[in-house]
């Protein structure tokens, strides 16, 4: 596995860590300021995740150098 892949994995579980924590925050019982804070964070981690995931399968596609 290329040093790209590994590093791309590492900061995409590290992501999805984060993002379980705001879910967590979501679940919890109803704060409004720490939810609406929750939300958009899990958000933005949710589209960060996501350009990761493409940028993994980009890299899995293209030939090794």
């Amino acid at each position: 596995m290329s040093e790209r892949l590994e590093t791309l994995q590492k900061a995409r579980e590290r992501m999805a860590e984060d993002r379980d924590a705001f879910a967590k925050t979501l679940a919890a019982p109803f704060d409004r300021d720490k939810a609406e804070r929750a939300r958009l964070k899990f958000i933005e981690t949710q589209s960060l995740i996501d350009a990761i995931d493409r940028a993994i399968a980009g890299d899995q596609v293209r030939p090794a150098a």
